[in-house]
């Protein structure tokens, strides 16, 4: 499989899914890793805010990704707009939101294990390190 094409969310869902011991949300595009007992999630599907005032809908061309702090993703932003962005809902929070139109597998293969790593317990990131 080449790495260069553009990523899709069937490309997230297998790169997510294939770290251990993440779980897909069953009512929605989320993966977590669970932590004390508790899942926490490191990638979901943005809800958009399309029309004010109403509730927010998915939007499937686009991902939250977890990332270490503010400063990575405002880093990750600077460097590729293109690709990372984020919006007022997110302020203060670590996350960034990524276009998948416009980034690629191999993108992904460093995104994700990255945002699971922010979540998953010490013992288990040691298993992969």
């Amino acid at each position: 499989m080449t790495t260069t094409r553009m990523a899709t969310q069937a490309d997230v869902r297998r790169i997510a899914l294939a770290l251990p011991e993440v779980e897909e949300a069953a009512d929605r595009f989320a993966f977590s890793v669970r932590h004390r007992g508790k899942p926490k999630g490191f990638l979901w599907v943005w809800m958009e805010r399309v029309i004010p005032k109403k509730p927010r809908v998915p939007n499937d061309g686009v991902v939250a990704v977890r990332v270490p702090n503010l400063a990575q993703r405002d880093l990750m932003i600077a460097a590729e707009p293109e690709k990372f962005f984020t919006e007022p809902h997110y302020a203060g929070f670590p996350a960034v939101l990524v276009r998948l139109d416009a980034v690629t597998v191999a993108d992904l293969e460093t995104l994700i294990p990255a945002a699971w790593r922010t979540q998953a317990p010490a013992d288990l990131r040691r298993t992969v390190e």
